[in-house]
Protein backbone atom coordinates (compact mmCIF):
# COMPACT_ATOMS: atom_id res chain seq x y z
CA UNK A 1 0.00 0.00 0.00
CA UNK A 2 1.23 3.56 -0.91
CA UNK A 3 2.56 5.68 2.03
CA UNK A 4 0.45 8.91 2.48
CA UNK A 5 2.82 11.58 3.80
CA UNK A 6 0.99 14.96 5.42
CA UNK A 7 3.47 17.80 6.80
CA UNK A 8 3.60 18.72 9.94
CA UNK A 9 5.77 21.86 9.08
CA UNK A 10 4.66 24.29 10.62
CA UNK A 11 5.28 26.98 7.69
CA UNK A 12 3.13 24.52 5.60
CA UNK A 13 0.26 24.86 8.43
CA UNK A 14 0.72 28.41 8.65
CA UNK A 15 0.53 29.05 4.77
CA UNK A 16 -2.64 26.53 4.16
CA UNK A 17 -4.52 28.82 7.15
CA UNK A 18 -3.99 31.67 5.16
CA UNK A 19 -4.63 29.81 1.95
CA UNK A 20 -8.16 28.51 3.84
CA UNK A 21 -9.66 31.63 4.77
CA UNK A 22 -12.12 32.93 2.33
CA UNK A 23 -10.84 36.53 2.49
CA UNK A 24 -7.75 35.53 1.02
CA UNK A 25 -7.75 37.27 -2.45
CA UNK A 26 -6.91 35.24 -5.94
CA UNK A 27 -3.25 37.01 -5.85
CA UNK A 28 -2.27 36.25 -2.75
CA UNK A 29 -4.18 32.44 -2.94
CA UNK A 30 -1.84 32.09 -6.18
CA UNK A 31 1.34 32.91 -4.18
CA UNK A 32 0.28 30.38 -1.44
CA UNK A 33 -0.51 27.43 -3.81
CA UNK A 34 3.18 28.29 -5.45
CA UNK A 35 4.35 28.42 -1.89
CA UNK A 36 2.77 25.25 -0.75
CA UNK A 37 3.43 23.37 -3.78
CA UNK A 38 7.58 23.98 -3.29
CA UNK A 39 7.27 22.98 0.32
CA UNK A 40 5.58 19.84 -0.50
CA UNK A 41 8.17 19.22 -3.60
CA UNK A 42 10.95 19.54 -1.31
CA UNK A 43 9.72 15.96 0.72
CA UNK A 44 8.35 14.54 -1.90
CA UNK A 45 11.76 14.37 -3.59
CA UNK A 46 13.93 13.66 -0.95
CA UNK A 47 14.19 9.74 -2.37
CA UNK A 48 15.22 10.87 -5.87
CA UNK A 49 18.32 9.48 -7.14
CA UNK A 50 21.71 10.82 -7.84
CA UNK A 51 25.28 10.49 -9.54
CA UNK A 52 28.70 11.12 -8.58
CA UNK A 53 30.32 13.95 -11.06
CA UNK A 54 33.48 15.50 -10.87
CA UNK A 55 33.94 19.32 -10.06
CA UNK A 56 35.83 21.63 -8.86
CA UNK A 57 35.48 24.70 -6.96
CA UNK A 58 37.93 27.49 -6.23
CA UNK A 59 39.74 25.79 -3.73
CA UNK A 60 39.83 21.84 -5.31
CA UNK A 61 38.62 19.15 -7.11
CA UNK A 62 35.82 16.95 -5.46
CA UNK A 63 33.26 14.38 -6.16
CA UNK A 64 29.77 15.95 -6.31
CA UNK A 65 26.21 15.03 -6.53
CA UNK A 66 23.75 15.78 -9.34
CA UNK A 67 20.21 14.60 -10.11
CA UNK A 68 20.41 11.32 -12.05
CA UNK A 69 16.52 10.92 -12.87
CA UNK A 70 14.63 13.06 -15.13
CA UNK A 71 11.32 15.02 -13.73
CA UNK A 72 8.15 15.02 -15.41
CA UNK A 73 6.07 17.70 -13.48
CA UNK A 74 1.63 16.83 -14.21
CA UNK A 75 -0.92 19.62 -13.56
CA UNK A 76 -4.36 18.58 -13.90
CA UNK A 77 -6.05 20.97 -15.90
CA UNK A 78 -7.15 24.02 -14.64
CA UNK A 79 -6.61 23.95 -11.17
CA UNK A 80 -2.96 21.99 -11.11
CA UNK A 81 -1.20 24.85 -12.92
CA UNK A 82 -0.86 26.89 -9.79
CA UNK A 83 1.32 24.55 -8.45
CA UNK A 84 3.66 24.48 -11.13
CA UNK A 85 5.98 27.37 -10.86
CA UNK A 86 6.56 26.76 -7.38
CA UNK A 87 7.94 23.17 -7.78
CA UNK A 88 9.42 24.80 -11.13
CA UNK A 89 11.98 27.03 -8.70
CA UNK A 90 13.56 23.96 -7.12
CA UNK A 91 13.78 22.22 -10.71
CA UNK A 92 13.56 24.40 -13.22
CA UNK A 93 15.10 21.46 -15.43
CA UNK A 94 11.89 19.47 -15.15
CA UNK A 95 9.20 18.92 -18.12
CA UNK A 96 5.99 20.08 -17.76
CA UNK A 97 3.12 17.68 -19.75
CA UNK A 98 -0.96 18.73 -19.05
CA UNK A 99 -3.35 16.84 -19.10
CA UNK A 100 -7.04 18.21 -18.69
CA UNK A 101 -10.12 16.60 -16.69
CA UNK A 102 -12.89 17.57 -15.57
CA UNK A 103 -15.81 16.13 -13.24
CA UNK A 104 -18.90 15.39 -14.06
CA UNK A 105 -21.67 17.18 -12.02
CA UNK A 106 -23.43 14.39 -12.31
CA UNK A 107 -21.85 11.45 -11.79
CA UNK A 108 -19.10 13.00 -10.58
CA UNK A 109 -16.49 10.66 -12.60
CA UNK A 110 -13.68 12.28 -14.47
CA UNK A 111 -13.99 13.01 -17.93
CA UNK A 112 -10.42 13.61 -20.23
CA UNK A 113 -10.18 16.17 -22.61
CA UNK A 114 -6.76 17.33 -23.13
CA UNK A 115 -4.13 15.22 -23.38
CA UNK A 116 -0.72 16.06 -25.42
CA UNK A 117 1.69 13.70 -24.14
CA UNK A 118 4.42 12.65 -26.49
CA UNK A 119 4.29 9.31 -27.88
CA UNK A 120 7.15 7.80 -25.56
CA UNK A 121 7.69 9.20 -22.29
CA UNK A 122 11.37 11.68 -21.69
CA UNK A 123 11.31 11.42 -17.99
CA UNK A 124 11.64 8.69 -15.28
CA UNK A 125 9.35 9.99 -12.61
CA UNK A 126 5.97 11.88 -12.84
CA UNK A 127 4.73 14.07 -10.19
CA UNK A 128 0.91 14.33 -10.43
CA UNK A 129 -0.30 17.97 -8.96
CA UNK A 130 -3.72 19.11 -8.52
CA UNK A 131 -4.41 21.09 -5.30
CA UNK A 132 -7.29 18.96 -4.10
CA UNK A 133 -7.69 15.25 -3.63
CA UNK A 134 -11.69 14.91 -3.54
CA UNK A 135 -13.17 11.64 -5.01
CA UNK A 136 -9.82 10.72 -6.23
CA UNK A 137 -11.37 10.26 -9.43
CA UNK A 138 -9.21 12.42 -11.84
CA UNK A 139 -6.01 11.43 -9.89
CA UNK A 140 -6.33 8.04 -10.65
CA UNK A 141 -7.25 8.62 -14.04
CA UNK A 142 -4.24 10.47 -14.64
CA UNK A 143 -1.98 8.06 -13.12
CA UNK A 144 -3.94 5.47 -15.08
CA UNK A 145 -2.93 7.37 -18.52
CA UNK A 146 0.58 7.60 -17.39
CA UNK A 147 1.00 3.95 -16.63
CA UNK A 148 -0.14 3.88 -19.99
CA UNK A 149 2.70 6.02 -21.33
CA UNK A 150 5.31 3.52 -19.70
CA UNK A 151 6.35 6.04 -16.55
CA UNK A 152 7.44 3.93 -14.06
CA UNK A 153 7.70 6.11 -10.83
CA UNK A 154 4.75 8.56 -10.23
CA UNK A 155 4.08 10.21 -6.97
CA UNK A 156 1.03 12.73 -6.21
CA UNK A 157 1.31 16.02 -4.55
CA UNK A 158 -1.42 18.11 -3.77
CA UNK A 159 -2.37 20.69 -0.89
CA UNK A 160 -5.44 19.13 1.17
CA UNK A 161 -6.63 15.39 0.71
CA UNK A 162 -10.31 13.51 1.88
CA UNK A 163 -10.48 10.20 3.46
CA UNK A 164 -12.51 9.14 0.30
CA UNK A 165 -10.19 10.32 -2.26
CA UNK A 166 -7.00 9.06 0.27
CA UNK A 167 -8.64 5.39 -0.46
CA UNK A 168 -9.63 5.56 -4.28
CA UNK A 169 -6.01 6.36 -4.67
CA UNK A 170 -4.46 3.60 -2.98
CA UNK A 171 -7.01 0.96 -4.09
CA UNK A 172 -6.39 2.09 -7.43
CA UNK A 173 -2.61 2.91 -7.30
CA UNK A 174 -1.14 1.23 -4.22
CA UNK A 175 2.50 1.91 -5.63
CA UNK A 176 2.05 5.93 -6.16
CA UNK A 177 2.77 7.61 -2.64
CA UNK A 178 0.72 10.46 -1.74
CA UNK A 179 2.40 13.90 -0.69
CA UNK A 180 -0.41 16.82 0.79
CA UNK A 181 0.02 19.51 3.38
CA UNK A 182 -3.28 18.35 5.25
CA UNK A 183 -5.69 15.72 5.49
CA UNK A 184 -9.26 17.11 6.07
CA UNK A 185 -12.34 15.50 7.15
CA UNK A 186 -15.00 14.21 4.78
CA UNK A 187 -16.74 14.94 1.66
CA UNK A 188 -19.96 17.01 1.20
CA UNK A 189 -22.90 16.10 -1.32
CA UNK A 190 -21.19 17.92 -3.64
CA UNK A 191 -17.88 15.73 -3.21
CA UNK A 192 -15.90 19.07 -1.73
CA UNK A 193 -13.48 18.99 0.58
CA UNK A 194 -14.98 19.63 4.25
CA UNK A 195 -13.13 21.99 5.71
CA UNK A 196 -11.43 22.46 2.43
CA UNK A 197 -11.04 26.10 0.71
CA UNK A 198 -13.52 25.92 -1.66
CA UNK A 199 -12.91 25.70 -5.17
CA UNK A 200 -9.01 25.93 -5.95
CA UNK A 201 -9.18 26.51 -9.91
CA UNK A 202 -11.73 29.42 -8.98
CA UNK A 203 -9.88 31.04 -6.29
CA UNK A 204 -6.53 30.65 -8.05
CA UNK A 205 -8.24 32.92 -11.42
CA UNK A 206 -10.81 34.61 -9.89
CA UNK A 207 -13.80 33.16 -11.24
CA UNK A 208 -16.13 32.29 -8.42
Amino acid sequence: MSTVHASNHPLVAHKLSRLRNKNTEPKKFRELVQEIAGLLAYEATADLQTTPIEIETPLTKMTAQELKEKIGLVPILRAGLGMVEGIWELMPSAEVWHIGLYRDEHTLQPVEYYNKLPVDPRVSVCMILDPMLATGGSATATADILKRWGVKKIKFVGLIGAPEGIKAMQTAHPDIDIYLAAIDEKLNERAYILPGLGDAGDRQFGTG
